[in-house]
Parts: C-alpha cells; sequence; structure tokens
C-alpha cells in the first residue's frame, strides 16, 4: 500500500509533487520494480517488492540492516537477477545482466565502500574507461582539468596528478562521488556517500544533489542518517525484512513514526510482552548498581568522518549500552574504545589516569576486550577447535615466546566451557560445528580467559535463537556483579534495556542523550532516536 497526502503541497524547491494516486505531475517513473523477489540460501532478501523512483527527485530508501535495501540496489543495477518480478526503465522493461549494462542505460551508482583503483592518480579515477582522447591518444591535460573541475563542484581542491591512497579515506569518497557526478546519467543511485564525510562535505554534496535533481536526474539516496533524511528527501521508501513496508512523502512522516515503521515496533512489543509473561522483564533492565570511579572515560573523543566527538564513561560493575539505529556511532564508538581505529580529538582516562589507544594491543594491555559485530569474520576462526579459539586473545596478549601449555590450555577451555554452558562434545570440537549462540559463549570465553575490567560487546546476540539471547543477556548480569565493566551494544532496544544500568542513546554518529531510571523504556528511547524524546 502507498501512504501518501491526499492533498500535497508544492516543495518548496520545486521538486516533483507525488500525488495520491503514485504520478508526480503526469509523469511516469523513470525506474520503477513490480513484485522483484530475490531469495539466497535460508534468505529471503526481497518479497514481492514494488517501487517508484520519478524523475527529478531525491527518494530515500530507509531501513536496518537486513532489511533489503542493498539486495533491491544490486537488483537495480545488474548485481544480481531477481528470481520473480520485472523492473522497467523509461517504462520499457528491461534486464541488466552487469552493472556495465546499468551503467549503459543511464544508471549509475556510488557504493558505500570506496570501489576505485588506489595505485591510480585521482584524475584516472574520475575518468577511468572514458580518458578523453586527442589525435588518437589520451588527452591528459584535458583529463587534469576536467578532473578538477569535477572536484571543484564539490569545493575540492587538491592535486589530482597524485595517487589516490596518498588522501585519506574522507578525500577518496569525494573523489569517487566526482566521478558518480561526471557522468551523464539518468539515474543516479547513492548508497551511503556520506558515511565518511563531515558536516560541511555533506552539506556540499547535498548542494549539488540538489542541482542535479533540478535538471531532471532521478536520485535514489540510501543512508542511516536521519537528518540527513528529512534535509535531503521528497519522498521515502521504507524497507522492513526484505518487505516494503510502505512508501512516503517526507513532509507527512514524522520521524518517529519512520524509526517505529523502520524496526517494527508494534511487532517488538508484542515480543516483549510475550517475554515477560515468561518472567523476563526486558523493560526495567537492572535495578541497581555499584556507582564510583569509572573504569574508562571519554571526554571529547572522536574521528574525522567517522564520529563526532563524545563523553563517555563506564563504570566498575556497570553495563552501559548503546542505543541507537544502525550508522548512528555504535561500532565507531566500540572501535575507537578497543583502539582499532585511532581518534584524533579528545582524552581517554582509564582508572583516572590518561591513556593513549593507538591499537587493539594497547587496548588488551589495559584490560579491554572486544567482541565484535561479525563473528564469522572478525571473531571465530572456524578451522581450529573451541579450545584455541577460547585462548587466542590469552596467547596473543602473553606473546607467542610464552606458549600457554597444552594442559593449562585444556584447563582454561574446560572451566569457561562449563562456566558459559557452552554445549559441545568437547574442547577439540571445532567451533565452526557449533550453533551460533555458542560460538558466541566461546568468544565471550576468549576475553574473559584474560580477566579483562571492560568487555565491549557489539551485537553479541544477533543471529542467535531467543533462549540463547536470554542465556547470555542473564550471564553477563553475573559477570557485572564480580565487578566487570561492560558496553554493550544492540540493535534491538529491548535487549539494551534488559541488562544495561544507564543506556547511551546514539543519532548520526552523536551522543543525544543518556538515560537512566524511568526514562529508561521504548518508547522514550524511540523518541530520542527520531529527535523527539525527552
Amino acid at each position: 500500500m502507498t501512504h501518501t497526502a491526499s492533498n500535497p503541497k508544492p516543495p518548496a524547491d520545486g521538486a516533483a509533487v507525488i500525488h495520491a494516486e503514485g504520478s508526480a505531475s503526469g509523469l511516469e517513473p523513470v525506474l520503477a520494480t513490480a513484485g522483484v523477489s530475490k531469495t539466497f540460501p535460508g534468505v529471503k532478501a526481497l518479497q514481492q517488492v514494488d517501487f517508484r523512483l520519478f524523475p527529478g527527485e531525491i527518494h530515500t530508501l530507509m531501513g536496518q540492516n537486513g532489511a533489503g535495501k542493498s539486495t533491491l540496489i544490486n537488483v537495480l543495477t545488474g548485481v544480481v537477477a531477481p528470481q520473480a518480478g520485472t523492473i522497467r526503465l523509461g517504462g520499457e522493461v528491461v534486464s541488466f545482466a552487469s552493472p556495465q549494462e546499468a551503467e549503459a542505460a543511464g544508471v549509475r551508482t556510488l557504493y558505500q565502500e570506496v570501489n576505485l583503483c588506489s595505485n591510480l592518480s585521482v584524475a584516472e579515477n574520475i575518468f577511468a574507461g572514458r580518458q578523453p582522447k586527442r589525435f588518437g591518444a589520451i588527452d591528459w591535460n584535458d583529463i587534469k582539468r576536467r578532473a578538477q573541475a569535477a572536484l571543484a563542484r564539490l569545493d575540492v581542491t587538491l592535486d589530482v596528478t597524485r595517487s589516490l591512497d596518498a588522501y585519506p579515506i574522507a578525500v577518496q569518497q569525494m573523489v569517487a562521488i566526482a566521478r558518480a557526478l561526471s557522468v551523464d546519467a539518468r539515474v543516479l543511485i547513492l548508497d551511503e556517500p556520506t558515511s565518511s564525510l563531515d558536516d560541511s562535505e555533506v552539506a556540499q554534496l547535498f548542494k549539488i544533489l540538489r542541482h542535479l535533481k533540478q535538471s531532471g536526474i532521478a536520485i535514489l539516496f540510501v543512508t542511516h542518517f536521519i537528518e540527513q533524511t528529512y534535509a535531503i528527501s521528497d519522498r521515502i521508501t521504507v524497507m522492513r525484512n526484505g518487505e516494503r513496508e510502505g512508501e512516503y512523502l517526507a513532509r507527512d512522516l514524522p520521524p518517529d513514526q519512520l524509526v517505529s515503521r523502520m524496526v517494527g515496533h508494534e511487532r517488538m512489543s508484542a515480543r516483549l510482552r510475550a517475554a515477560a509473561q515468561e518472567g523476563h522483564d526486558s523493560q526495567t533492565g537492572p535495578q541497581s548498581a555499584r556507582a564510583g570511579q569509572p573504569f574508562i572515560e571519554l571526554r571529547g573523543v572522536g574521528r574525522r568522518g567517522s564520529m563526532q566527538p563524545i563523553d563517555l564513561d563506564v563504570e566498575p560493575g556497570q553495563i552501559l549500552g548503546l542505543a541507537g539505529l544502525l550508522g548512528s556511532g555504535r561500532t565507531e564508538t566500540a572501535r575507537l574504545l578497543f583502539g582499532a581505529d585511532r581518534a584524533d580529538s579528545g582524552t581517554i582516562l582509564v582508572e583516572g589516569r590518561p591513556v593513549r589507544l593507538r591499537s587493539p594491543r594497547d587496548a588488551v594491555r589495559h584490560g579491554i576486550g572486544y567482541c565484535a559485530e561479525d563473528r564469522k569474520k572478525e571473531g571465530i576462526v572456524a578451522e581450529l577447535s573451541i579450545r584455541e579459539n577460547i585462548l587466542l586473545a590469552l596467547q596473543a596478549r602473553r606473546g607467542w615466546w610464552r606458549k600457554i601449555s597444552r594442559q593449562r590450555a585444556r584447563e582454561l577451555a574446560d572451566l569457561w566451557i562449563e562456566r558459559l554452558g557452552i554445549k559441545a562434545s568437547d574442547a577439540e570440537q571445532p567451533i565452526g560445528l557449533l550453533s551460533g549462540g555458542n560460538q558466541q559463549k566461546a568468544l565471550l570465553a576468549r576475553w574473559l580467559a584474560t580477566n579483562p575490567k571492560l568487555l565491549i560487546l557489539d551485537e553479541p546476540t544477533r543471529g542467535i535463537d531467543i533462549a540463547a539471547k536470554f542465556d547470555i543477556m542473564d550471564r553477563l548480569l553475573a559477570l557485572c556483579a564480580s565487578g566487570l565493566s561492560i558496553l554493550f551494544i544492540s540493535s534491538e532496544i529491548s535487549e539494551v534495556l534488559r541488562v544495561s544500568h544507564r543506556v547511551a542513546v546514539l543519532r548520526d554518529r552523536r551522543k543525544i542523550a543518556e538515560v537512566t531510571g524511568q526514562a529508561s523504556n521504548e518508547d522514550n528511547i524511540y523518541r530520542l532516536i527520531a529527535g523527539s524524546g525527552e
């Protein structure tokens, strides 16, 4: 069902008016899908998705991780083929066999990752594959001049003859944007183009996008930033669980309703009520905790293009939850705390003393452990045994020349297997054969074996069943009782509330609030995320 205003007023910036029946000032969609479906092994990525993109509009695609946004873009641009449904470009049914075919037809895409050649110059990257020629030879002077002009549109001035890898990632992203904007296109798809940009760079990009919109180009914009969505969008399509939840005029969809539609707040509340009936109170969270000298304090700590300066502290025996949508800065904050990314502003104090966390080794030396969000890529080593996986961090901290004896390693592995209730035949079983929940417990055991003072957990319950979720969360609360500090990150607000003594709310890579007590409830946190809470 399409949700639109019955009598919309013309947008102030002259964008095409979207009427209730779905046409834009009598225009037909330049790009549209009907009943598009795509399934991967065990995952229904898209289910009967209808989508429309009109000339002269900026249409934002919103949804949580796994909602189907990337798959829809891949279908539209020929990266993958749909298993059902049709795609129309300019009213004609199309079936792109590759991104190159889509580009030739006028559909240009800029992906979140900088997809350029770092060993080539800036100018070569902007005009790769379409270099201007003179008398049959590449006109390097023309390439240089046109590359400078393309960057000037973004208010970027740099030496375009230098290698791309000589510049930081934010500059590389601007080069990728310049390349995308330098091509004549009917449709421009931007997938998280602002993820590495600061506020001034975002403002300049939006200025260019509005100019392109006025020229009639249809722009599909994908972002996790709510403020950016309302700053640039004419319409919003919300995706959830592989389905199109709805299509809205941006001015008719308040931020709190957008958040609710993205996360399925009503469905989540029903699940929470069911959990409460089983004795799991996920609304109130822990009722008491020791207060004292924070183990770790962040004062104005940030990283350009990644995280705005943030103040944060985690006390011994407490769980600090980080709440926010994907892209709000949760993982970026965790990586700064663990030294995986270096902060370029602010001060970090551990037990009251300033420290520099230049690398994860520095963090581990100060008693900090980190379970990353993607346990498959950044966590488990599937070919190794449970014992070997559990002992990895401890052995790395000791140094490979101080080998842990096999007997001691087996004792430690058996100890943590028993303490965390890891279901396995024995410690020598390959960890890749365990269920997701038991793999996650083994990763917890890896860091607990190092006797940490702060444990950072990024989405520790993602992809595991409800029973394992509650088991892990209950064990975290028990660990806190012994004085361990925990930073807990989850996209499920109910989980954050259930285990956290305090909750820091993030939006658009900033900390916007910290709540405790009666303010720690789902409705208030969703309002804060949407920009309307107290």
